[in-house]
């Protein structure tokens, strides 16, 4: 039977990144992908200029139409703008005993634009981390989430990692390096009692929009396929990589142009 995985998260005009960003990557990973939309976004490689929220009762049905169903084997979960829709999901994800949770944590968009109201930030510390399989945050994420300075190196970024493992109730922080400096992009999966290092070279390029989408996305899809975590998060580091590392030959928008997804699939000219 074909692996299906779920995703709850905004949608991004231009494709690159949120709902879209998403579904191109469970396709790329032979996952079947569903969606259920929280918010809609004006947006575009160089910027956001507007949102608007679904209501929750609306998120509310998307989920449970596509668990009555579907046999959804991973949830990916990204931009939830809303106090009010972060207690709608949570209250779905229980009401169908959701597995497989990858929470990204979806808060300030590449071009700097916030995705995510302040009185939000703390309805997802207390209601989603504890429930997610994983968390995902970039270092300015993990930084928002405990009130302090984004890490500067990777003894702060373990730190932020396992401060989210203590404070919040985390499973498990994959805490992403790609904002950091340095010849590598390093990613720590930090869980209670171990910690995977994942190092690549880092890319230069500015096509980078939905990077963090794609990688939580493709973790899910990993855990979808009954991959164990340390596999899935490998797994989707490699996918990401190749994918950015493609990106420029896209040629799309005149910003932060996105990732390749489709990199494997499709004849450059």
């Amino acid at each position: 039977m074909t692996a299906v995985a779920l995703t709850i998260a905004g949608s991004d005009s231009s494709g690159g990144a949120g709902i879209q960003a998403d579904l191109k990557t469970f396709a790329a990973l032979g996952v079947y992908g569903a969606s259920a939309i929280t918010a809609l976004t004006a947006q575009n490689t160089q910027g956001v200029s507007a949102i608007h929220d679904v209501p929750p009762a609306f998120v509310a049905a998307q989920i449970d139409a596509v668990f009555a169903d579907l046999d959804v084997a991973a949830v990916k979960i990204g931009m939830l703008s809303q106090a009010t829709i972060v207690e709608t999901v949570a209250q779905a994800l229980d009401r169908h005993r959701a597995k497989n949770i990858v929470l990204d944590p979806v808060m300030v968009a590449s071009s700097g634009d916030r995705l995510l109201a302040a009185e939000a930030v703390d309805a997802v510390r207390r209601l989603l981390v504890p429930r997610a399989r994983v968390v995902t945050p970039n270092l300015p994420e993990a930084a928002l989430l405990l009130d302090t300075q984004p890490a500067h190196d990777e003894t702060e970024m373990q730190a932020q990692a396992r401060a989210l493992l203590g404070r919040f109730r985390a499973n498990a922080v994959l805490i992403k390096g790609g904002h950091g400096a340095g010849a590598e992009s390093v990613d720590l999966l930090v869980e209670q009692g171990s910690m995977t290092r994942l190092a690549t070279p880092r890319i230069a390029t500015k096509n980078t929009h939905g990077t963090g989408c794609t990688l939580s996305s493709a973790v899910a899809a990993g855990l979808a396929k009954g991959l164990d975590l340390a596999a899935a998060v490998r797994a989707a580091k490699a996918y990401v990589t190749a994918a950015i590392a493609r990106a420029d030959a896209l040629g799309v928008g005149h910003g932060h142009g996105p990732l390749h997804h489709f990199h494997a699939y499709w004849r450059e000219p």
